[in-house]
């Protein structure tokens, strides 16, 4: 089977404009990302509508490729990505350009779900802390969260609390029941890729402002694999310092 890694990286960003451009420990961040994920894959391209970005892949020796800088999310770019550089790729693994600190272990648990001819997409999910801060992590509106069912496919992702525990305060809730948080990372089959970017944006996706959801609406079963490693997204400078600092 054919594994093709593809990075959306964006220049513009509201919350820190050039952020796969931003320094790392000297390197630029979508470098960092890069490397940790090339050895993962058969392929892997940086899929980027920005000449700045384009000519710092090219000068540490990776593949990019450009797209449009119309796109609403980075799976539409994986797709226009997937249709230029894909043509071999039987599953396209999206990665998150802001994600220096993805282990490849992800990526590999990640691509043993398509050891199942039927899994379509797959996703991943990591159990929450049940000695962790109720404030900071389940109501948390910007940490995701998801339900799956007993054969691992998802039920619902949400950025409210899911599941609601009745007859216990919120403060215990993580300690009666395990949540999980969806962790940000796709891999779909390259024609599965091709359909779901033809979809309309769905009722719930607007609401909850989660793509994966026009997904489910549409009948689509997302598998989510558990791992036990989270991940440090990179949103503002100040989470760059924070990731400087744990590079040691």
């Amino acid at each position: 089977m054919h594994f093709l890694g593809i990075i959306p990286a964006r220049y513009a960003s509201t919350r820190f404009p050039g952020k796969p451009l931003a320094d790392l420990g000297g390197k630029p961040m979508i470098r960092r990302v890069y490397e940790r994920v090339r050895p993962t894959v058969d392929e892997l391209w940086v899929a980027t509508d920005d000449e700045r970005i384009r000519q710092a892949v090219e000068a540490f020796g990776g593949d990019v490729v450009m797209t449009s800088d119309t796109h609403r999310s980075g799976t539409d770019r994986c797709r226009e990505a997937c249709d230029k550089v894909g043509a071999t790729a039987d599953v396209v693994i999206n990665i998150q350009g802001d994600e220096p600190f993805i282990r490849p272990e992800q990526i590999e648990q990640l691509k043993r779900c398509f050891d199942e001819p039927d899994v379509r997409i797959a996703t991943l999910a990591k159990a929450f802390d049940p000695e962790g801060d109720f404030e900071q992590t389940l109501f948390n509106p910007n940490t995701p969260k998801v339900a799956f069912d007993v054969h691992g496919d998802a039920l619902y992702f949400s950025r409210s609390i899911i599941p609601y525990i009745r007859g216990a305060v919120h403060t215990e809730w993580l300690r009666r029941h395990t949540f999980y948080k969806h962790i940000g990372l796709y891999a779909y089959r390259t024609e599965t890729l091709r359909a779901i970017t033809l979809l309309p944006q769905s009722s719930l996706e607007k609401a909850e402002s989660l793509e994966q959801l026009r997904w489910l609406e549409n009948g689509y079963r997302i598998r989510v694999a558990v791992t036990p490693y989270d991940t440090v997204g990179i949103d503002t400078p100040d989470d760059l310092a924070r990731a400087v600092a744990l590079l040691g």
